[in-house]
């Protein structure tokens, strides 16, 4: 694919994925994409498969039904270059509480081939932009939830991925660093172009100039602006919308006696 063709394609193209444990269907043909420099959420309900759809993108599962490419780059064919333009903040924290923040920084940039120089100047112009420069010598154990949230994120944009995923980025923090971090993401995709895709179970979220793919049992229920989604369902806010979505899907069997 010539570069112009890929600065094209989507930032996340997610064709017809399906996943199960077990008998149970967590994913259902799955079909969306998350286009470059936009805000985007994936919206669901805790168990509506958000995790499970995460962790096929970022390989922590194997895709064996349905397609994902990031940039036009197949994950299956050529994952190295794949997930290399792909940023992860996963819902579990991952940093390391003995560490400082700028240790845990420089342990990443190594992981992905990065020189000590270049990855300590990155990772301080990150910190700087996510108000934590000062405190970089500090241990991560030290910071508030909401600031160990926005090391994560500035550890993900160390290799300057273009495309950027949190799974519940805000699950257990406070109204102020709930909103903080979210104002954080928003300025990324406004000021750097970055593609987001936001996964959350929180309607208050989501922005009536977000694009959106509703996610309910695993199946997609709605995808598209914000705007557009209210304008069909005839509701004025998300969470109507929402409801009246998954009201009129029927459940599935299986997942039921499940």
């Amino acid at each position: 694919m010539s570069e112009t063709r890929k600065s094209e394609a989507a930032a996340l193209g997610i064709e017809k994925l399906g996943h199960s444990y077990g008998a149970r269907r967590a994913l259902d043909d799955v079909t969306f994409s998350v286009p470059s420099g936009r805000f985007s959420v994936l919206l669901g309900l805790n168990g509506a498969g958000k995790s499970t759809l995460f962790a096929l993108v970022t390989r922590l599962y194997d895709a064996r039904q349905g397609a994902i490419k990031v940039f036009g780059n197949s994950l299956r064919d050529h994952p190295g270059e794949a997930l290399r333009g792909l940023g992860v903040v996963f819902q579990s924290r991952t940093v390391d509480l003995d560490l400082s923040v700028m240790q845990n920084l420089l342990y990443h940039a190594a992981l992905h081939g990065i020189t000590s120089a270049d990855g300590r100047k990155r990772a301080q112009e990150l910190l700087d932009w996510f108000d934590l420069g000062a405190r970089r010598n500090e241990k991560v154990r030290s910071l508030s939830g909401g600031q160990m949230r926005r090391v994560e994120i500035a550890r993900a944009l160390l290799h300057r991925p273009r495309l950027l995923l949190l799974d519940e980025a805000t699950v257990g923090l406070d109204i102020k660093s709930r909103a903080d971090i979210i104002a954080h993401v928003r300025r990324l995709v406004a000021e750097e172009g970055l593609g987001v895709l936001w996964a959350t179970h929180l309607f208050e979220e989501v922005a009536k100039d977000d694009s959106v793919v509703v996610l309910h049992h695993g199946k997609v229920l709605a995808e598209g602006p914000v705007r557009d989604i209210l304008r069909e369902q005839g509701v004025k806010d998300i969470k109507p919308a929402f409801e009246k979505l998954i009201g009129a899907a029927r459940p599935n069997p299986a997942e039921v006696a499940a």
